[in-house]
């Protein structure tokens, strides 16, 4: 029996983790990032950030990318943070670690953790904003280098008595979109393929790529219930949640067979 297919929609390096894991686990993943990931094209706010460290008592990164693009190779300053440095998930706790930010100075949900979001990192950090306390939040902005993303977290710390200020350390744009990708995306809309979708946005740069296209058909395994929302908010047929651990994935994925 042909191994299940799925379509990875993940940022270019992430998605080939993500497909080599799944292939190891014997399926067949094909990648087709939706979305890229870029540097911003003005540097000066991040640079301003990197130089007032000392103001913040703890930095939070939305992605692994965040935090490769603010330390952006000065590994010098990750190992000699004296902030907290708040991740939301294990890949961003990678990243950190890879740019020098010692595992003791990293706060982030447990591996074990149902979801990996800024409510699971909430509830592991909350304790750590007192009145007055003031975190830097790093993410990814739209094609024009503005913030884009949930200001939930914001909020939270700001309802704590704390002060966040926000800084963009790169820049997510729709990938070329080619024929290769289209057949593949058009064998997704027919439920020939799994659809792994890791962010609403995903799903609308696929929706603009592939304008008039029916996807009652297709099959979707989403490892949030916000993306979920959004996928059947645009009319894809069968969509189920599934946690980002790989086991759960694969298992959510081959429940479709």
């Amino acid at each position: 029996m042909p191994a299940q297919k799925v379509i990875v929609t993940r940022p270019a390096r992430e998605a080939a983790r993500w497909v080599a894991a799944l292939r190891a686990a014997g399926l067949d993943a094909q990648p087709l990032p939706l979305v890229e990931i870029a540097p911003v094209t003005d540097t000066k706010d991040l640079q301003m950030a990197r130089q007032r460290l000392g103001d913040y008592a703890a930095l939070m990164f939305v992605s692994a990318s965040a935090a490769e693009h603010f330390f952006d190779g000065a590994h010098a300053i990750a190992a000699n943070l004296h902030a907290r440095c708040w991740a939301t998930g294990p890949g961003t706790v990678r990243a950190l670690q890879q740019a020098g930010v010692p595992a003791t100075a990293i706060d982030a949900p447990g591996e074990d953790a149902e979801q990996f979001d800024s409510e699971a990192l909430w509830a592991e950090v909350q304790a750590q904003v007192s009145p007055g306390a003031r975190v830097l939040i790093v993410r990814g902005g739209d094609a024009a280098g503005q913030p884009a993303g949930r200001a939930w977290l914001a909020h939270e710390i700001v309802a704590a008595g704390g002060a966040c200020d926000v800084v963009v350390a790169y820049r997510r744009i729709a990938p070329p979109f080619d024929v290769a990708a289209r057949a593949l995306a058009a064998e997704g809309a027919r439920g020939e393929a799994t659809w792994l979708f890791s962010s609403a946005e995903a799903i609308a740069r696929l929706r603009a790529a592939m304008p008039g296209t029916a996807w009652t058909s297709a099959r979707v395994v989403a490892t949030h219930p916000r993306i979920a929302e959004a996928a059947r908010a645009a009319g894809f047929g069968t969509v189920r949640v599934s946690s980002p651990v790989l086991d759960a994935l694969v298992a959510s994925i081959e429940s479709f067979a």
